[in-house]
């Protein structure tokens, strides 16, 4: 007889619901960049679908979900795949403050919900690469 798996050997993916978590987490965040003048130019895609795929697999996949976003798109390489983009402190806020709305409406507990939170928060600022307006 097997034991029960304890939260010690289980991903951050699993203690916080797995995929359900991290689509709510996307389609709050899109929901939000589909209206944003600042934002939604990024997204050359008149359909946001496609986009909120690939930024569920990817989160899925850091927090220790599925490997589907590597197995379909190789590695992440964030910084080279936003180059096209002119990410100023102004987009990179515009972003953080639809993925607070995200994290907000997951109801996670403190220590989960900052655990993410420093993650998307130096993930944002990491990709700034201009500070032209």
């Amino acid at each position: 007889m097997s034991e029960p798996t304890s939260s010690a050997q289980k991903s951050f993916y699993e203690l916080v619901g797995g995929h359900e978590t991290f689509v709510k987490l996307v389609d709050v965040f899109y929901d939000g960049v589909a209206d944003d003048p600042l934002l939604r130019p990024m997204y050359p895609e008149a359909d946001l679908g496609p986009a909120r795929r690939r930024l569920t697999m990817f989160l899925e996949q850091y927090w220790g979900g599925p490997g589907t976003y590597s197995a379909e798109r190789g590695h992440p390489r964030l910084r080279m795949r936003h180059v096209p983009f002119t990410v100023n402190p102004a987009a990179r806020d515009r972003w953080l403050h639809h993925m607070r709305s995200g994290v907000d409406a997951l109801g996670l507990p403190p220590v989960y919900e900052a655990t993410l939170w420093d993650y998307l928060d130096r993930a944002a600022h990491s990709l700034v690469n201009s500070f032209d307006d």
